[in-house]
């Protein structure tokens, strides 16, 4: 991975944004809905739940990268090309998780109306603020963590989740496409990476800005459980 980072302030962005993930699996690892998946002790009560909190983040997250395209000026023409493409590909992938909410025996009225849990109102909140602000590279660092997320776990998830539940894959869609296409999505983060990540500042916005995401994003799983 670290060979498609050719700038030297690229590969240094890129060291300090892998330790970023290390540090976010192992806390995804100790959320609860994660671990009862990683232990076979998932219910399909709790799939449905996941599912639930899940579509009121994701149908909001074309929201944001579109806000994050419209804020780049002329200087970042090709950056802004590049997230009207992403959010593009995204904008409607809260129908996966209606439709996988459905399949396991869901009420479709009860995921369309439900509200955002906490962890999903502050992450949403904040990357809405950033991606408010003029040239907004360091959410770069929030699509590291989104994208590294179905990236790397989707996949083993919708797995595990089948597995336990004895459920088809029309019952995990949306893992099973976030965890066959958004490695191009990645491969898109190590060109933006280059082309963003050029000094010092540039570098210390995009991990922050993902250090910020990974935590609330932890704190949105958390919240699954919750009844708030």
């Amino acid at each position: 991975m670290a060979e498609q980072v050719l700038t030297a302030s690229g590969q240094a962005c890129l060291q300090a944004l892998l330790k970023v993930w290390f540090d976010f699996d192992l806390a995804l690892s100790k959320a609860p809905i994660v671990k009862r998946l990683e232990q076979n002790r998932l219910s399909q009560q709790d799939y449905l739940k996941l599912l639930l909190n899940l579509r009121q983040q994701v149908i909001e997250g074309s929201r944001w990268i579109t806000r994050c395209a419209s804020s780049f000026n002329r200087d970042y023409a090709d950056v802004r090309s590049i997230v009207i493409g992403h959010a593009k590909d995204e904008h409607q992938d809260f129908l996966l998780l209606e439709s996988d909410y459905a399949a396991c025996g869901g009420e479709l009225s009860v995921i369309q109306s439900a509200s955002k849990n906490i962890g999903s109102e502050a992450l949403h909140g904040f990357l809405m603020y950033r991606a408010s602000q003029e040239n907004p590279i360091d959410l770069i660092g929030a699509m590291w963590i989104i994208e590294g997320l179905g990236n790397k776990m989707a996949s083993k998830w919708a797995q595990l989740v089948e597995e336990q539940l004895d459920l088809p894959q029309t019952a995990t869609q949306f893992m099973r496409y976030h965890g066959d296409n958004d490695e191009q999505h990645i491969a898109e983060l190590y060109k933006l990476i280059d082309r963003v990540a050029t000094d010092e500042l540039s570098i210390k916005a995009i991990v922050r800005t993902a250090k910020v995401v990974a935590r609330l994003y932890i704190l949105q799983l958390e919240e699954v459980d919750s009844d708030n």
